[in-house]
């Protein structure tokens, strides 16, 4: 009879023991911390590297920002230390995904404009979908490195977006949520009587014309510019486009009440303005 009941005993304290156990799991998967840190490692190189981990993230209370995991922090620290690569070996196919708020043509504009300014001038659009609340942004590219998300954010700062959230869904594949609520495009701002020039370039200018009335466009004599002018609200909704099917050595145009950037390209080929272009703005509003 003793030994039946030492036996229950033994059964009751082993099924226990099996039922706290899990419980003990489940309280660090909801720190959120580990749970990001976690989804950027494979399970060896975490284990393996566990006790350093919990000294370079201490303080935890360092790694949020506006009560979230601060997840460009959290990369940039892990591959600092060495237990995060994002150089490849040899050029290899990745595929970024991005998530955001906002209208679509100024996303994917703002979008390319910063992954050219930081080296990636290539890449295909592999999917796009918009919903009522979000639109989502696919593409793929070669490169011997995996986008950075330190000098991605801090690319992005200067159009006024922030970096939410980082995934990596694959040791190739990696998603971005971005706020736009307050984008802008990181342009030039024309001021009246504040002149400029245009130097050469492969791609068209884009500028900010919400502060002037009126443009003058002086080309130079080596030029052989044909205009195409388009203009575009704050969200990169087209208002008006301006074309002219001859060589054109001054253009004075009226600036859309309602147009904030302008783009400034040639009717056939960019390879016609070998020169400078010289805007004069004129008035302001």
């Amino acid at each position: 009879m003793v030994k039946f009941l030492l036996s229950l005993l033994f059964l009751y304290a082993f099924a226990f023991a099996q039922d706290i156990k899990p419980s003990k799991d489940v309280s660090v998967q909801k720190d959120p911390l580990m749970v990001k840190i976690k989804s950027f490692l494979n399970e060896k190189t975490y284990k393996e590297n566990k006790g350093f981990i919990d000294a370079i993230f201490d303080p935890k209370s360092a790694f949020y920002y506006n009560g979230r995991v601060d997840a460009v922090k959290v990369v940039q620290t892990l591959k600092e230390n060495g237990l995060l690569k994002l150089f490849f070996n040899s050029p290899q196919e990745f595929q970024l995904n991005f998530k955001t708020n906002g209208s679509p043509l100024f996303f994917i504009k703002l979008m390319s404009d910063t992954l050219r300014n930081i080296g990636y001038y290539r890449y295909v659009t592999t999917a796009s979908n918009l919903d009522a609340s979000e639109f989502t942004w696919s593409i793929n590219l070669i490169s011997e490195y995996i986008t950075d998300p330190l000098i991605l954010q801090n690319q992005l700062r200067k159009s006024s977006c922030e970096i939410i959230d980082i995934e990596r869904n694959a040791p190739r594949e990696w998603k971005y949520i971005i706020d736009i609520s307050n984008a802008k495009l990181n342009v030039k701002t024309l001021y009246d009587e504040e002149e400029i020039k245009l130097k050469c370039s492969l791609y068209a200018h884009w500028l900010n014309v919400s502060k002037i009335r009126i443009l003058k466009i002086k080309s130079s004599r080596r030029n052989s510019w044909y205009p195409n002018i388009t203009y575009y609200d704050n969200s990169l909704h087209l208002v008006k486009i301006i074309k002219r099917d001859k060589i054109s050595r001054e253009i004075l145009l009226d600036i859309p009440r309602n147009a904030t950037y302008v783009k400034i390209s040639d009717l056939y080929t960019l390879k016609n303005v070998r020169n400078e272009l010289t805007l004069i703005p004129i008035g302001r509003r």
